[in-house]
């Protein structure tokens, strides 16, 4: 239930993506769970935009901004798939990323710094790693939205 989640997320961000579009503040409150149709929805394209028009401001839920938007860089598809890491981790967790912490200078410092939320046991190896590719400090080093498609199939 947990992976066909991730899944239909994954696929629902295909869609911006593969429309020349990134979210820029994908988090859980912009998820969507329509359950008639038992199908996962991403809402709230206030920040959303075409990739030729950079935003240079942070928006968004701290624990799930990439540590180079903190530090002042542009949103890339990269960002968004960091997002996806730390929304991967929730949904396996059961947990509120960073829930102990203050959302502050500190804590967006520590994420720059590496700092990750901790992986609970009993996660299957797969999923962590993919999921550490997708948080991985450097954002040539995660996959892209099709690469990440192909790994949770």
């Amino acid at each position: 239930e947990k992976i066909n989640a991730v899944y239909r997320i994954m696929l629902a961000l295909y869609f911006i993506h593969h429309s020349n579009s990134i979210h820029r503040d994908l988090h859980p409150g912009n998820i969507l769970y329509l359950q008639s149709q038992n199908y996962w929805y991403i809402s709230d394209f206030g920040f959303c935009g075409p990739v030729d028009k950079p935003l240079k401001s942070i928006y968004g839920n701290l624990p799930y901004i990439a540590p180079e938007v903190i530090v002042g860089k542009e949103y890339t598809f990269a960002s968004d798939i960091y997002s996806f890491g730390i929304l991967m981790w929730e949904i396996s967790s059961g947990q509120i990323p960073f829930k102990n912490y203050e959302h502050n200078y500190y804590l967006a410092m520590n994420i720059v710094n590496g700092m990750r939320p901790k992986i609970p046991p009993g996660i299957p190896q797969e999923y962590i790693k993919l999921m550490k590719q997708c948080w991985d400090a450097d954002p040539l080093k995660r996959p892209n939205i099709v690469t990440l498609g192909k790994e949770i199939e």
